[in-house]
């Protein structure tokens, strides 16, 4: 498995708002698949913490992916454990 997909893979099984969404519903790393769209619809609701977690994830998997580093502010401090190994396990 390459580091865009452990990256990904990484923050959504270590994000309680994530891990019930590793389905093949939303992904087949098999395939290469991510179901963007229908992970983005999923998202709706939650908190700015939970969606920067989920754009964090889309955006080391694939960087057409946006997302704003700044937002990183509203993590607690466990979130920002993993949402650094995360980046070290992409960009190492």
């Amino acid at each position: 498995m390459d580091r865009y997909w452990r990256s990904l893979l990484f923050i959504f099984q270590n994000s309680p708002r994530l891990q019930p969404l590793l389905t093949t519903q939303f992904m087949d790393p098999k395939r290469g698949v991510v179901h963007m769209t229908k992970l983005r619809a999923a998202s709706k609701g939650w908190s700015q913490s939970e969606k920067f977690m989920l754009n964090l994830a889309l955006h080391l998997y694939n960087e057409t992916n946006k997302v704003n580093l700044s937002d990183m502010d509203y993590l607690d401090y466990e979130h920002k454990k993993v949402a650094f190994e995360a980046l070290r396990i992409r960009f190492s």
